[in-house]
């Protein structure tokens, strides 16, 4: 892989702080699908109480939540439009249209990707990379670049050429970091507030994975699952850190999930998962797999979450209704317990519980322990394709199919 410089001596190594009880972007206020916000353990016969459901187009990004807005991309007239919602009423506040989105057929139509909430705007990449900023206010485009345009895009890339895209944006300090620029300019950064191009690296196929922002070492970084593997970016220099191979087969949709100085991955059609671990010398770094284990333990498009050394998700592949949400020691891949029937949704950590969607609409909050499956609380909250993962913010919990919305109130009294 060959690196150029960076373009850039203005970047900020430190994350966008947001408070534990927002969820600004994919997978959490911390990127890495965790919060401290508190929701009800135990909930009501009846099921929670619902704040509000409303219908929205085909999509399968998760929800965003600032302050007093929630944000979702969605189909609008066969174009993809970032939405705004009014948390307290479900009234849509406004929509943005930015360009063509996918129809798939039974695979399910629309954008894919999460909107990222910083300050007073929202970044989104959409299903053909187009990278756009928009005011958070009333959702006009401050900047935008088309990165098959610009930077000789990877839209014919196998994978997106049949999906569209679905990586979501990291911002750390004031870069918006992205994937999907052509030869050379694989991993792309920008200026948040103006959109200056601030740096260009690599050469590798992108993936639907989204980057996972990290520090390890107390090194901050950035660490992005292209077909090639993982490869981390320092997320103040801009620079490789360091690379580990891992391979590749139609698809690739999990984020990497990190703890502590081990970096886990996962991917379906064959692929199954692994872990490595990442040392430093110096300036010096270094990947050591961990353990390998081929067509095993997949992660077709949901994350799992990682807490005290054990990774907690769904682990199949295209088994609708039946997946099931498994417990795996982080270091070893060893499975630990098991239990059917959730499909392919997607899971969450809240505090020291997991909280799943599953694939026909359930909701299920979990124990994150490794002694053994400890179910907490279940409710049916939504109709639909439902593969995509909760988010939780203030205590509410927002649940997403290819139909509707829904905002439920767990909040802990």
């Amino acid at each position: 892989m060959s690196i150029r410089p960076l373009l850039s001596v203005t970047l900020f190594a430190a994350l966008v702080a947001a408070p534990a009880a927002e969820w600004p972007q994919y997978r959490g206020p911390n990127g890495d699908g965790s919060t401290d916000d508190q929701i009800l353990t135990t909930w009501p016969a009846e099921g929670p109480k619902v704040n509000w459901k409303l219908p929205m187009g085909e999509g399968f990004g998760a929800v965003a939540v600032v302050g007093n807005r929630a944000y979702v991309m969605a189909e609008r007239n066969k174009d993809e439009a970032c939405v705004a919602i009014d948390v307290t009423t479900g009234k849509e506040l406004w929509a943005t249209a930015l360009g063509k989105t996918i129809f798939e057929g039974a695979g399910g139509n629309g954008p894919r990707s999460t909107p990222t909430i910083v300050g007073d705007h929202v970044y989104v990449l959409g299903t053909y990379l187009r990278l756009s900023c928009l005011s958070a206010a009333d959702g006009k485009v401050v900047w935008s670049h088309d990165i098959q345009a610009e930077n000789s895009g990877q839209n014919e890339t196998k994978g997106i050429k049949q999906w569209g895209n679905s990586m979501s944006p990291v911002v750390e300090g004031d870069v918006v970091m992205v994937a999907g620029g052509g030869n050379g300019q694989t991993f792309l950064f920008f200026d948040r507030k103006t959109g200056k191009v601030m740096g260009k690296h690599g050469d590798e196929k992108i993936t639907h994975a989204s980057p996972t922002p990290t520090e390890i070492g107390g090194q901050r970084q950035v660490v992005f699952f292209t077909q090639q593997g993982l490869t981390s970016l320092d997320a103040k220099a801009g620079a490789v850190l360091w690379h580990a191979d891992f391979p590749f087969s139609t698809s690739t949709a999990a984020s990497p999930v990190i703890e502590g100085d081990v970096a886990y991955c996962s991917a379906g059609y064959g692929v199954g998962a692994g872990a490595f671990q990442i040392t430093r010398q110096g300036k010096s770094w270094k990947a050591t797999e961990l353990w390998r284990m081929k067509d095993k333990l997949p992660n077709h498009w949901s994350t799992p979450v990682v807490y005290q050394g054990h990774l907690y998700g769904l682990f199949g592949f295209k088994q609708f209704k039946t997946e099931p949400l498994k417990c795996v020691e982080l270091k070893t891949g060893k499975e630990l317990w098991s239990q059917d029937g959730f499909g392919q949704g997607g899971t969450i950590l809240v505090g020291s519980n997991v909280l799943t969607q599953g694939d026909q609409g359930q909701l299920v909050l979990t124990k994150a322990t490794p002694e053994k499956y400890t179910e907490l609380a279940r409710a049916q909250v939504l109709s639909g394709k439902c593969w995509t993962a909760p988010s939780v913010a203030n205590g509410l919990v927002f649940c997403r199919s290819t139909k509707e919305i829904v905002c439920l109130d767990l909040k802990v009294k």
